[in-house]
């Protein structure tokens, strides 16, 4: 009879073993000790008699008492989905409200100083990345932000139960002329481990290529830059695929940016090569940045932080990327307010890429008629930039511009720097390659 006895209580062990083991892989380091407690109450071994003697801890007391552990332990567990309630909000520290970076947008129709990258050729350092840029025609994802009510939100019901997958470029149309699809059906893939109501950044290692990988976080305030914290210079690192060329037909000029994965103005990261990639001037512009833009406006709204991940997408051996996948999910409000799963073409109108090692040609005006990024176009020339001396002359010219402007002037009298706060010298080159033009007014 004591030996049936035993058994039942060695099987009562396992189970609470296992509830223990399935605690800690969710993260419930209590559910687990309390697990562990209860386990450990009914194990039939000598040392555990004893020690229930010595707190006066009969059969009857010592299971009632660990039921308790079990029930304590189940209620301590973290659940694998995320409630559906979206009243349900975190209040945010005080501590980790800190002013919104001078830097951000704070006006979408004139100011883009939140982008992500320094448009700049091989050789030129610049200190200050471009602060607004007049290209294509920006896609603005109006259909991805939810608006927020008090019922369960059933297109993000399943975020918090997955993990993450890749991209099957099969399952991507050709670009067609918009800079973005929607993939999964807007549907990010997080799951309750990165679902996190305090900031965390995360950078995959560079794989045996030297490519960038995927990078994850958690994007709040306590992620983003401190207020007058200024962007500092990423031209020291040259992202695998970084092959520059400079076209007549591309805003600026220069064809490729160095792009964030998670942009310098949510997380503050300048010179990580583990977070930054070789993005056509389209990718960083048209594709990520309305995006970018749309999570950053949210956290400064509410205080709420945004889980968001970004996946560089590559074909076989191919050191350029085809897109990049954006996701992003808002955590606090499970989703009301940002909750979107995107692939953004890296292409560029009018050029041809070859996303082997990024070379890429001229292929005429810019248009819609542009070859699937899954596909290696066999062409490799890369077009010449002059360098005679007249050219070096003209790009060596001293030009003005303002921190936040979009355009250089000529000269400091101009009445278009009339309301600058401040006034910097810079050569047209520089002006250039951060995404300015030229004033109408003098020039």
């Amino acid at each position: 009879m004591k030996k049936s006895v035993d058994v039942i209580r060695w099987i009562g062990v396992a189970i609470f073993g296992i509830m223990a083991m399935y605690s800690l892989s969710e993260k419930g380091f209590l559910g687990a000790l309390l697990f562990l407690l209860g386990g450990t109450l009914i194990a039939p071994m000598d040392i555990v008699t004893r020690l229930r003697s010595k707190f006066k801890l009969n059969k009857a007391l010592s299971i009632i008492l660990a039921i308790m552990l079990l029930f304590g332990g189940a209620l301590a567990t973290p659940t694998s989905e995320i409630p559906n309630d979206t009243n349900i909000s975190e209040s945010v520290s005080d501590d980790t409200s800190q002013e919104e970076a001078d830097n951000s947008t704070t006006d979408k129709n004139t100011d883009t100083s939140s982008q992500d990258d320094i448009s700049e050729s091989e050789d030129t350092t610049s200190k200050a990345e471009t602060n607004s840029a007049k290209e294509e025609s920006t896609s603005t994802p109006t259909t991805t932000t939810k608006t927020e009510d008090t019922t369960s939100n059933p297109t993000s019901s399943n975020v918090g139960s997955g993990n993450a997958e890749s991209i099957n470029l099969s399952n991507i149309p050709a670009y067609s002329g918009k800079a973005y699809v929607t993939v999964n059906n807007n549907v990010p893939n997080f799951s309750t481990a990165e679902l996190k109501t305090v900031g965390y950044e995360t950078y995959s290692n560079l794989d045996s290529l030297g490519r960038t990988r995927m990078a994850l976080a958690s994007v709040g305030k306590d992620t983003m830059p401190k207020a007058n914290e200024e962007r500092g210079s990423i031209s020291s690192i040259k992202p695998s695929g970084w092959n520059q060329a400079k076209y007549d037909h591309v805003s600026g000029g220069w064809l490729y940016n160095r792009c964030h994965l998670i942009g310098w103005q949510l997380s503050a990261e300048n010179a990580n090569k583990k977070n930054l990639i070789t993005g056509t001037k389209y990718l960083n512009i048209s594709g990520m940045l309305p995006f970018e833009n749309m999570v950053a406006d949210y956290i400064k709204e509410t205080g709420n932080h945004v889980a968001y991940r970004i996946t560089p997408i590559y074909v076989g051996n191919n050191l350029l990327a085809s897109g990049v996948q954006m996701e992003a999910y808002s955590v606090e409000d499970n989703g009301a307010g940002i909750c979107f799963n995107i692939y953004c073409y890296n292409v560029q109108p009018g050029i041809t890429i070859n996303y082997a090692d990024g070379s890429s040609s001229s292929s005429g005006s810019p248009s819609t008629s542009q070859n699937n990024t899954t596909s290696t176009p066999t062409t490799t020339t890369k077009p010449e930039v002059s360098t005679n001396n007249n050219q070096q002359e003209t790009n060596s010219q001293t030009v003005y511009i303002t921190e936040t402007g979009t355009k250089y002037h000529s000269t400091k009298s101009c009445s278009g720097l009339s309301r600058a706060k401040a006034i910097y010298d810079s050569t047209l080159e520089d002006a250039q390659n951060k995404g300015l033009e030229p004033c109408s007014k003098c020039h």
